[in-house]
C-alpha cells in the first residue's frame, strides 16, 4: 500500500477510471453484438438501426481513450461494410 498522500490519490483516482472504462468498453461490446445479431438475422433494416445505434457509442469509447481512434475506425468500417454486404446477398 502507499504512503504518499498523492499515491493513496492516484491509487483511489484509478479505481473509479478503472470501473468507468470497464463500462464503456461494455456498453460498446453490446451495442456491436446488437448489430451483429441483426446481420446474422439477414434483416437490413434493423442492422442498419443498430449501426447507427452503435457508431456514437464506438466513437465515444474512442474519444474518452478507451480504445484508439483507429480501432474504432476499422470497427465501424467493417460493420457498415458487413451491413451493406446484406443489401447484395
Amino acid at each position: 500500500m502507499a504512503n504518499i498522500a498523492s499515491a493513496r490519490k492516484r491509487i483511489r483516482q484509478t479505481e473509479r477510471r478503472t470501473l468507468r472504462n470497464t463500462a464503456r468498453i461494455s456498453r460498446m461490446r453490446t451495442f456491436i453484438k446488437k448489430v451483429e445479431t441483426a446481420i446474422a438475422s439477414g434483416n437490413k433494416d434493423e442492422a442498419k438501426s443498430a449501426l447507427q445505434a452503435a457508431q456514437p457509442e464506438i466513437q465515444r469509447a474512442a474519444t474518452k481513450g478507451v480504445i484508439h481512434h483507429n480501432m474504432a475506425a476499422r470497427k465501424i468500417s467493417r460493420l457498415s461494410s458487413r451491413v451493406k454486404a446484406i443489401a447484395a446477398a
